[in-house]
């Protein structure tokens, strides 16, 4: 399971990480990788006014969008405790401050635990190294001699 502080759960930083990630698809998800940004925040100070500081969240996050494509809400349920259990296998290996959203396709609903992990393993590996999908071909072939 994934701690409270592994998860993403407000619009804005859902929409955040689909916006600013790069997007990596294998099998039955699509993972949108957003690496760390540094935010500025205004951190209080005891006597005076608050002082901006750099911040950066302390651990990477997932989050998890199963939409009724999937099937019904026992497939979507189920889907998503198979996608966050695989998750929480490889978040220690993402950096921190990391930001992952895993979109699970149609798919993935036909797909066991081992298959999807293997899926969510490729896909964050190929989002890390910017080698995403059609997307990414269709760069690298504008890009060559």
């Amino acid at each position: 399971m994934l701690p409270a502080d592994a998860r993403i759960r407000s619009s804005r930083d859902f929409g955040s990480a689909l916006k600013r990630g790069r997007r990596a698809a294998r099998g039955g998800v699509v993972v949108h990788w957003a690496p760390a940004v540094k935010r500025s925040v205004d951190i209080p100070a005891p006597n005076g006014p608050a002082t901006p500081s750099e911040a950066v969240n302390t651990t990477a996050r997932a989050g998890f969008v199963v939409s009724k494509a999937v099937g019904n809400a026992v497939v979507r349920n189920k889907v998503k405790r198979r996608l966050r259990h695989a998750a929480a296998a490889e978040l220690p290996d993402w950096p921190a401050g990391t930001d992952v959203v895993v979109r699970a396709t149609p798919r993935a609903a036909e797909r066991d635990f081992a298959e999807l992990h293997r899926d969510l393993a490729e896909a964050v590996r190929a989002a890390r190294e910017g080698k995403g999908g059609k997307a990414g071909r269709a760069r690298e072939a504008r890009s060559a001699p």
